[in-house]
């Protein structure tokens, strides 16, 4: 048995680190502070219904496509069953009226695209060639090992997306659709890199499913292979501190009592929460600072909805709609024109479902608009809070059915969660939905590293390399590389 090390946190990166290190000889135990494993992976119950909270589609899926293959290397491949989202319209994106389908694979995306905009198809293939050229550009998303075109890289991290597709898309209205699956990345005008919007389109444009009976299937799946090779995970065990001596770090104090040691700690926690845990002179106040005031993307309110029986068929798509005539600036809200656009999906139960029992609108939301209820506890913080998410759910249940006008008498009920929700269940700083912001003017400033100063604390998850579920495990594999090396890394996911 190799080192010992106590991983913080059991969202994606968490769990995943834990099965690659437990599967490599290393004494892995994962510590939960809820009672509940998977961070953004979690799914809850009401009535008898099942809801997603985070991970609501993948992308890669097919076999041997990206997310398949690093799937079979984390053993997940055979203990989750996925369901395919329709090949001719994946995702729906619906502005100015009309409404516009992206269909998976390249030449089925520009021949649809081309039928709506035909006079653009040369500019499409340019578009679509780019999307390529740059993930193939990055060995993290292509698994090709030391095959990387480093110019292409950094030429488009440096470059924010509607900066390069303007170049390429000279109609204003496909530029527009193009990036109408913003909601995805939180992505920001004249800051989010083009490199980000090209990782998201070649992911779900391979191939885009849902995980049947919900992505808390992936949590337990990666909870029992932590098991299989030996480690642990633990739930209801909040780290309290990460203790160091002069050198590195020793071990974690849990519930504010209890002292684990490990050789190594690998902290899936958002950077800010890491940094509350470490009270060291190894850590600069300059790196603090820096990391303290990277801002954070903007937090989301989510209206769940559960559905009268056998009343709502089942919609094998993703819906993104606007009220206004891009989905730019949606974070950019005021009270009266809030919300500018939603994203409405609904929950795979099984793999041919005819009709859904549940589904989710999701749409920006401000801290700032919760902010007098910080510090309150879920399910205590008062009838002016639950007014005003009642508020809220109804201004988007009526903007759902101006586009579904059948939709409105087959609600049962529904339910809401705000920025507030996803601090507390998840500690991501200020309810942000995917943490950190990237922006193409401020690359180095902030940059979240997944080594530390102190020689055997690494960060993992979303902050450090990029959300969503391929985002997390390439930040898994960046950071697993540290005791492994990537070559060795890359072998094992190629030959899985």
């Amino acid at each position: 048995m190799y080192n010992s090390v106590v991983i913080i946190g059991s969202g994606l990166g968490g769990l995943s680190c834990g099965v690659v290190l437990a599967k490599n000889g290393y004494n892995v135990t994962v510590l939960e502070q809820s009672a509940q494993i998977g961070g953004c992976l979690q799914c809850f119950y009401r009535k008898g219904t099942k809801f997603e909270t985070g991970m609501h589609f993948i992308g890669s899926a097919s076999e041997g496509q990206t997310l398949d293959r690093l799937f079979r290397f984390l053993e997940i491949k055979g203990d989750v069953a996925l369901s395919q989202l329709d090949p001719t319209g994946y995702d729906v994106i619906c502005l100015k009226g009309q409404k516009y389908k992206y269909a998976t694979g390249k030449e089925h995306f520009i021949e649809q695209m081309s039928q709506y905009f035909p006079k653009q198809r040369k500019n499409l293939i340019k578009y679509y060639n780019l999307i390529e050229e740059v993930s193939s550009a990055s060995t993290l998303h292509s698994l090709k090992h030391a095959e990387t075109d480093a110019y292409v890289n950094t030429k488009y991290q440096l470059a924010s997306i509607n900066e390069v597709i303007d170049s390429i898309i000279t109609d204003p209205l496909l530029a527009q659709v193009l990036v109408g699956n913003l909601p995805l990345y939180a992505a920001q005008k004249d800051k989010t890199p083009f490199s980000a919007h090209a990782f998201i389109m070649d992911f779900y444009n391979q191939s885009a499913y849902r995980i049947v009976g919900g992505s808390d299937g992936i949590a337990t799946s990666l909870h029992n292979t932590i098991l299989k090779y030996g480690g642990s995970v633990l739930t209801n065990k909040k780290v309290s501190k990460i203790l160091c001596n002069d050198s590195q770090a020793i071990g974690v104090e849990v519930n504010g009592c209890d002292f684990i040691s490990a050789d190594y700690i690998i902290s899936d926690a958002h950077p800010i929460r890491t940094l509350e845990l470490l009270d060291t002179k190894l850590i600069r106040a300059a790196f603090r600072e820096r990391v303290y005031a990277i801002p954070q993307s903007i937090g989301g309110f989510s209206v769940y909805l559960r559905f009268k029986d056998n009343s709502v068929p089942y919609m094998n798509s993703n819906y993104y709609a606007y009220t206004c005539d891009s989905p730019w600036d949606a974070e950019s809200y005021t009270e009266k024109t809030w919300p500018k656009g939603f994203l409405y999906m609904h929950f795979c139960d099984d793999e041919n479902s005819r009709f859904a029992k549940s589904g989710v609108m999701l749409s920006y939301m401000k801290i700032a608009d919760v902010e007098k209820w910080r510090g309150t506890n879920i399910g205590h913080r008062g009838t002016d809070y639950e007014q005003f998410k009642r508020e809220k759910a109804e201004k988007m249940i009526d903007l759902l059915c101006q586009h579904f006008p059948e939709i409105k008498d087959k609600i049962s009920d529904y339910y809401t969660s705000t920025p507030l929700t996803y601090l507390d269940y998840t500690g991501t700083e200020n309810g942000s939905m995917y943490g950190c912001v990237k922006d193409v003017n401020k690359s180095m400033e902030y940059r979240v590293p997944h080594k530390t100063k102190i020689p055997n604390l690494f960060l993992t998850g979303q902050n450090i390399n990029s959300h969503g579920i391929l985002g997390v495990i390439v930040g898994t594999i960046v950071t697993c590389s540290e005791f492994l090396t990537a070559q060795k890394l890359y072998k094992q996911i190629l030959d899985s």
